[in-house]
């Protein structure tokens, strides 16, 4: 099997995922290597949907404050960016982007 990305478990959907899973723990509903099989599941379905499912594209203009690279891992620390797609605009204060080498299936 193949290796995903476990950066989606820290978005909003992940730790809740996170923490039920915990509580499921907790009550001995499922063993800690059921979770750990969910939690894969979960990087490898995440990863699949926004590849395959998302397709609305964005442009941004920001101050680039900081950024990094270890191990085709990109961080990028944005100040006051403005991110515009369809018709719509968004900014921030601050925005923090990863961004990561795209494995294609089937590749080591």
């Amino acid at each position: 099997m193949s290796q995903y990305y476990e950066h989606y478990r820290k978005s909003s959907i992940g730790l809740s995922l996170i923490d039920s899973l915990d509580e499921l723990i907790q009550s001995g509903h499922i063993n800690p290597q059921l979770a750990m099989r969910v939690l894969a599941q979960f990087d490898m379905s995440i990863a699949d949907a926004l590849s395959t499912r998302v397709r609305t594209r964005a442009t941004f203009k920001a101050h680039l404050d900081n950024y990094r690279s270890l191990d085709d891992v990109w961080t990028f620390v944005l100040s006051s960016p403005t991110f515009r797609y369809d018709n719509e605009s968004v900014t921030a204060d601050k925005v923090k982007i990863v961004a990561c080498k795209a494995r294609v299936p089937g590749e080591v």
